[in-house]
């Protein structure tokens, strides 16, 4: 059977086992006397909790002990489970994302930069990418909302918004100790806990040490490549001051030490005549493989039921983060083309929150919001070959970018009738940044994250030196109106307007472009979504779908270019373009041991009108019908079951999934590092014992081995090579992993 026939007639079996679901249980119910439901699904996405099927706007959301039967080991996974949704490791380290829902994302993770889908842990905003590929540990939950979520949630939700919900404080005592070993040489040890000081004072912690060999070697150095070497740990504490108030404090770290990732060379070296290695886990290099990826927060959570029906809360929150990596854009081991970077950022949040119900037909959820951040870094692009009888050339790029942000937030549910209910809210943001931004270019060759930039002496060029300051404000509305057909079927619409300030770019080069200083204007998305959420069938089918149109205006886009001294960069605000499509989420009890799960995703983007301009000579070029959305797969679908089996001492549970994703464009413009579409079949086994204490799990992921690239970087013939390289999702592993629960 040839791909392209599979893999519709894998498209074809998710619809019609959507459609064929109602008849299947018809046959069922007929051969079981008893039948349970699904269970119930809380969650908090609109700062409540709420019935998945009460909330009118898109939300997947995966509980603990889903997360663990089928073995996710960080928050990328979730992709395969995520219609119209892209969440990757991006490029050269392990713990920076790339995430974008409905073709609104960041691809970009430099410093300064916004990213497009907020990353919230326990209601913190998360505001860079590095160190934002969450591990799953220790964790009640996690929802993923799709679609502009200005209203309530933090700071640039213009995309959606990721809510990792760390497990609660109870006050009972609790240990769990997890290990697992695996493909090349996986060794995972995960240890959480908690307890009761007093009776109103608790404690918890938890700690999870990750290692793995690489799928890789640098064969020059013999360095492993795709390696894993990552400590994380967090710690809790929860004071229940009286029976309306208490007080939570939350800290977390975590510290990356993995290999910074080489390359896979798409073509042939003109300089060395290195042709692609025949795996694209192996590379070469000429730079160290050392790699630092450190992260941490804390946060302070104030909660005071007032009466019956007003309550206030207070979150206060501090987060780090610390870069220091090496990338090797030529792979070949040829000092070609080099890049150390350093990236530090900082940022303190304060939300002040207030919630009324009346428990009759009004609620209301409103506040305010501050964010006090800074974001540095420095990075060199290192040419040693470049006019070698100056004995190389270094081109150091760098600033910081400071940004206050201020925002008023109100949203309020009015239960018109007993079964129509309209929601009305609004946000206004105020976001102002100041910039300083350098390029210095110097002769001879140096890293920047082995001696401060100033210790080199004087430049022999000063390509950039300058600061900019900017202010953006926006009043972002959001209307909806769902109606209970039934107490099973819910129907919606609504209208959400999305924000993302404008930015200065960080690479700015004046002496190829005197009015790079000036800033970018802000994104802007406005969205009309209708959906339903119905459980059918006895509430053994959740059925859920939503038809989406967005209106993208002012795309931020990072053009880079060639040029003799380096790379130039450019960040567009790319006119006008359109986003619409479906999604579609089920899950059906067969029986009472039988669950099928499906989903399905289509997207349909498209630029309306860019117009791009060549800052050296002011030509004007229209790139509408060249350009395409990235990172946005037209379409995503996914197809699964879990299977339960009693046996003597407990309960073996079996489940498999089936998730592809269709074409995926890397950049804007086409390139060789797109890539076709794939799909990936996992499989998970797991014994649960009748106590409650033991668990062991079986998990083989990415079963046939596929081979599909998740980021690269395109620059063409560079500096007299072509720097055309690919980074790759994992290849097929196998893990055995064993708990116990005291």
């Amino acid at each position: 059977m040839s791909q392209p026939i599979f893999r519709r007639s894998l498209l074809a079996m998710t619809i019609a086992s959507v459609m064929a679901m109602p008849a299947y249980a018809q046959q069922e119910q007929a051969n079981e006397d008893e039948m349970q439901g699904l269970e119930r699904i809380e969650v908090t996405a609109r700062r409540k909790t709420e019935s998945l099927q009460e909330v009118p706007v898109s939300v997947s959301s995966f509980g603990a002990g889903d997360l663990e039967e089928i073995g996710v080991e960080d928050i990328t996974e979730l992709q395969q489970r995520i219609p119209n949704a892209t969440i990757q490791v991006s490029r050269g380290t392990n713990s920076t994302l790339t995430a974008y829902i409905r073709g609104v994302g960041q691809q970009d993770p430099l410093w300064g930069f916004e990213p497009g889908v907020g990353v919230y842990i326990d209601d913190v905003y998360v505001a860079r990418p590095q160190g934002a590929v969450l591990e799953v540990f220790d964790i009640e939950r996690i929802e993923v909302l799709r679609g502009p979520q200005g209203t309530l949630y933090g700071k640039n939700t213009i995309g959606g918004a990721l809510k990792y919900v760390t497990k609660e404080l109870t006050g009972y005592n609790e240990l769990s100790v997890q290990g697992a070993i695996g493909s090349y040489n996986q060794r995972d040890l995960k240890i959480s806990g908690q307890t009761a000081l007093s009776d109103n004072f608790f404690v918890g912690g938890a700690i999870a040490s990750l290692q793995r060999d690489g799928f890789g070697t640098f064969l020059n150095t013999g360095d492993e490549n795709y390696n894993k070497d990552l400590l994380t740990y967090r710690l809790s504490a929860k004071w229940l001051i009286n029976e309306n108030m208490d007080l939570k404090f939350s800290y977390d770290n975590t510290e990356d030490e993995s290999n910074a990732k080489g390359a896979h060379r798409l073509l042939t070296s003109s300089v060395t005549g290195q042709e692609p290695l025949d795996d694209v886990y192996d590379s070469n290099t000429a730079m160290p493989v050392d790699n630092l990826v450190e992260t941490e927060g804390w946060s302070l959570v104030y909660n005071w039921d007032i009466n019956a029906e007003w309550g206030f809360k207070s979150v206060t929150a501090s987060r780090e983060g610390y870069t220091n990596t090496n990338i090797d854009f030529n792979s070949t081991g040829e000092p070609i083309f080099m890049v150390p970077a350093i990236y530090e950022d900082e940022q303190f949040t304060q939300e002040f929150q207030v919630n009324y119900s009346n428990n009759d037909n009004f609620d209301f959820v409103g506040g305010v919001y501050f964010y006090d951040g800074e974001a540095c870094g420095v990075f060199g692009t290192v040419l040693p070959m470049y006019l070698a009888a100056l004995g190389g050339v270094t081109v150091d790029n760098g600033g910081c970018v400071q940004t206050d942000s201020f925002a008023v937030f109100g949203q309020g549910n009015y239960q018109m009738t007993d079964d129509l209910t309209l929601t009305v809210g609004g946000r206004y943001t105020k976001d102002e940044k100041e910039a300083d931004v350098f390029r210095y270019t110097y002769l001879g060759v140096h890293y920047v994250n082995t001696a401060p930039v100033d210790s080199f002496g004087d430049p022999f060029a000063v390509n950039s030196e300058f600061t900019t300051k900017a202010d953006w404000s926006r009043f972002s509305p959001h209307v909806a109106l769902n109606y209970k057909v039934s107490d099973d079927v819910m129907v919606y619409g609504s209208y959400s307007n999305g924000f993302k300030s404008g930015g200065v770019d960080m690479r700015a080069d004046q002496s190829l472009n005197p009015t790079i200083n000036e800033p970018y204007d802000p994104e802007i998305v406005d969205t009309v979504e209708f959906g339903v959420k119905s459980e059918l069938l006895d509430g053994r089918m959740r059925l859920n779908s939503a038809i989406f149109y967005s209106d993208y205006q002012d795309m931020q886009v990072t053009v880079q270019r060639v040029v003799p001294a380096g790379i130039s960069s450019q960040v567009l605000n790319a006119g006008e373009s359109t986003v619409k499509g479906f999604e579609v989420e089920s899950v059906f009890a067969a029986t009472d041991t039988l669950n099928f799960t499906a989903m399905l995703g289509y997207i349909d983007a498209e630029f309306d009108s860019v117009v791009y301009e060549e800052p050296a000579t002011g030509e004007t070029t229209d790139v509408t019908d060249a350009w395409s959305f990235q990172n946005t797969p037209e379409l995503t679908y996914s197809i699964g079951f879990n299977k339960s089996f009693e046996m003597a001492g407990g309960e073996i549970v079996w489940s498999a999934n089936y998730a592809y994703r269709d074409d995926v464009q890397m950049f804007e413009a086409p390139s060789p590092l797109d890539q076709e579409g794939y799909g990936l079949l996992n499989t998970s086994v797991v014994w649960y014992s009748a106590n409650g204490n033991w668990t062991v799990g079986v998990h083989g992921k990415n079963l046939t081995d596929e081979e599909y690239r998740v980021g690269g970087y395109n620059f063409g013939p560079t500096f007299g090579d072509d720097a055309v390289v690919g980074y790759y999702g994992d290849p097929r592993t196998v893990s055995l992993a064993v708990g116990y629960k005291f």
